[in-house]
């Protein structure tokens, strides 16, 4: 065989396991993007933590249940200056047969309970602790750095 054929047939077979190894890794890599099973429903929302339903939330650790979303919001202050806010609506309940929102664990606050499921999610970000592949529905919020909150997506 003449060096520069078979140089040639070198780079024909390179070219083909390249294309093979590429079309390989999109197969492979490319999974169906999936929408988050809770509804996006726009809200938005003023809580004024002086109220006492909602008093829990001037300190550090503190959460409250408030009116809004798709079953209803928990927010939580997660430091001096941090709050999270998170839907209620459980991300296991796709058939939505279940009506009971999350609930704040009793012997572990920082854990949010899918009483439907037995489902399990961290207040601290919303993460997935057990029985799903979704994290919880996160809202924006704002501080005005006083009293009063913003919730809102």
């Amino acid at each position: 065989m003449i060096p520069s054929k078979r140089i040639l047939k070198l780079h024909k077979s390179s070219f083909f396991l390249g294309v093979g190894f590429l079309f390989l890794l999109l197969a492979v890599g490319c999974r169906k993007v999936r929408n988050h099973p809770v509804p996006s429903i726009p809200f938005s929302i003023s809580v004024n933590m002086s109220l006492p339903s909602y008093n829990a939330l001037q300190g550090v650790g503190g959460w409250a249940y408030v009116e809004g979303g798709s079953r209803g919001i928990i927010v939580y202050r997660r430091s001096i200056d941090e709050f999270v806010a998170f839907d209620r609506h459980s991300p296991i309940d796709n058939d939505q047969n279940c009506t009971d929102p999350l609930v704040v664990n009793e012997t572990n606050f920082l854990e949010l309970d899918d009483v439907c499921t037995n489902g399990k999610f961290s207040l601290y970000d919303g993460s997935p602790i057990s029985n799903s592949e979704f994290g919880l529905r996160q809202y924006q919020v704002t501080w005005d750095g006083g009293f009063v909150l913003q919730v809102f997506n």
